[in-house]
């Protein structure tokens, strides 16, 4: 059984969620629960931080992009902190890494920035 961390942290500007271990099939109705229940919070910016993960499969990407889609219709913004290359390899091959809002740190301009708007920090 693969193991799926996920810490949530409210702060007065945004919410963040740590993702840690494997999100595949098996993890990502977990990511997928506390998203929901993020959701319910409407923030104005959720950060995910990739960081710590280790493995996604098709499913996490699955659960990313369904989150970004929802994101966008309550005018929010949803932005992923770029994983280890293992991870950031499943958004370049299809591509979504030029759909998806990516920053290299929580200190990130575009990220820390006053305009919150989507930005050209997609690569």
């Amino acid at each position: 059984m693969t193991a799926l961390n996920v810490r949530t942290s409210d702060r007065p500007d945004r919410i963040d969620i740590e993702v840690a271990g494997e999100l595949d099939l098996a993890t990502a109705p977990k990511l997928e629960e506390e998203l929901q229940h993020v959701e319910t919070m409407r923030p104005s910016l959720v950060v995910i931080d990739l960081r710590p993960l280790d493995f996604m499969d098709s499913s996490g990407l699955r659960c990313l992009l369904a989150a970004d889609m929802r994101a966008r219709e309550r005018g929010c913004r949803l932005v992923l902190i770029r994983g280890r290359e293992r991870v950031q390899r499943v958004f370049g091959i299809t591509r979504l890494d030029e759909q998806l809002e990516f920053v290299d740190g929580e200190d990130d301009a575009t990220l820390i920035g006053a305009d919150q708007g989507r930005r050209s920090a997609r690569r």
